[in-house]
């Protein structure tokens, strides 16, 4: 099993239009990929939230190749359509974990 975590510290200014977009239309546009098995969407809670609060999202996959099939043929324009609608009204950062 691989957890794909994605991890987006928001602006407050945008906070319920992001929340908003993430669940009816991007958390259901990479689960359409077929990729993912399952996802878990988060708020983190006490951590500094003066630039903005903070989420996570995970998505699991079977395998570390589906993953890569995300990456590869995916990742780049879902990316690039965040980036487009939000400019730099948020921060993300990505890591990917192994179950052991």
């Amino acid at each position: 099993m691989i957890l794909y975590n994605v991890t987006v510290q928001v602006d407050p200014s945008i906070e319920d239009a992001w929340l908003c977009w993430m669940k009816s239309e991007h958390i259901p546009e990479v689960m359409s990929t077929g990729l993912f098995t399952d996802f878990r969407f988060w708020q983190l809670l006490d951590v500094e939230t003066t630039s903005g609060p903070t989420y996570a999202v995970q998505y699991f996959a079977q395998s570390k190749k589906d993953y890569e099939t995300y990456i590869e043929q995916f990742a780049g324009d879902m990316r690039k359509r965040g980036a487009d609608k939000w400019a730099d009204r948020f921060i993300a950062f990505r890591t990917v974990m192994q179950a052991v």
